[in-house]
């Protein structure tokens, strides 16, 4: 046998086992992409798995507190001084759920995508290394580059959906190749394309996911992402051999 009739028998096979699977609604479909479990990456008791970066501590009084702690299944930041916290892990594809609940005046953030954050450094804080996605007491205003759900000093968000201090707002935050998503309370705030933006189209696809310290207390709770850079796809036993190798690849993809 030649090698072009066994490549061509080999792909006419793999080519009928995809579609043989098609006729079977009991079997998924060859090289299907099943959707990615969530997973929880905060476990509601420490901060295990994070990294304080910028003050970890403050002094009231006599008595030294930390900036960052766990209390009551909630990532608490005390607000004093600046700086992240920075789960220690990197993802490029990915859907992040998390609640936030803000004290009056609250100026905090969500980064995404970001680098690992030096106070020497400037240029490596979430909203200039990647993005920060913008959490502000300012439910009711008129949104800008600086609102709630922004891609801060970038792209103001289609609309103002933040609750007022004290209530507690669900995100979630899709980030998937250039494509950035944002839904707060339920409402579509961001559907942006970077690399149809000048000031961001060279922006990393890869990075960390971190919360901000800005000088106001705000509370997390819920954390927990889909990492859909590693997509599963269905048995390859199942499949033909052209079938195993694309969705052998697409499983073996990350992000570099």
């Amino acid at each position: 046998m030649t090698y072009r009739a066994w490549f061509w028998g080999m792909f006419l096979a793999s080519a009928w086992t995809v579609s043989w699977g098609t006729l079977s609604e009991a079997r998924p479909r060859c090289g299907t992409l099943i959707q990615p479990a969530w997973e929880s990456i905060f476990n509601g008791s420490d901060l295990s798995g994070w990294v304080v970066e910028g003050p970890a501590s403050y002094t009231e009084g006599e008595q030294e507190k930390p900036n960052w702690f766990a209390e009551d299944g909630k990532i608490v930041c005390a607000g004093k001084g600046f700086g992240f916290l920075r789960f220690d892990r990197t993802f490029c594809d990915f859907t992040l759920h998390l609640e936030f609940r803000m004290s009056p005046n609250c100026n905090s953030g969500i980064g995404i995508r970001g680098d690992k954050y030096d106070p020497k450094k400037p240029d490596t804080r979430p909203s200039i290394s990647g993005f920060e996605v913008q959490i502000f007491d300012d439910a009711g205003k008129t949104p800008d580059v600086h609102s709630s759900m922004s891609l801060y000093r970038y792209v103001a968000p289609q609309k103002n959906a933040i609750k007022p201090a004290g209530e507690w707002n669900v995100v979630e935050i899709t980030a998937r190749g250039p494509r950035i998503r944002v839904v707060l309370n339920g409402e579509l705030v961001q559907d942006v394309d970077q690399s149809r933006i000048a000031e961001i189209r060279n922006k990393p696809l890869c990075g960390y996911i971190s919360v901000q310290n800005h000088g106001h207390r705000v509370e997390f709770r819920n954390v927990w992402i889909r990492d859909l850079t590693t997509l599963a796809s269905a048995p390859a036993k199942r499949c033909g051999l052209l079938a195993r190798l694309i969705a052998r690849w697409r499983s073996r993809a990350v992000c570099r």
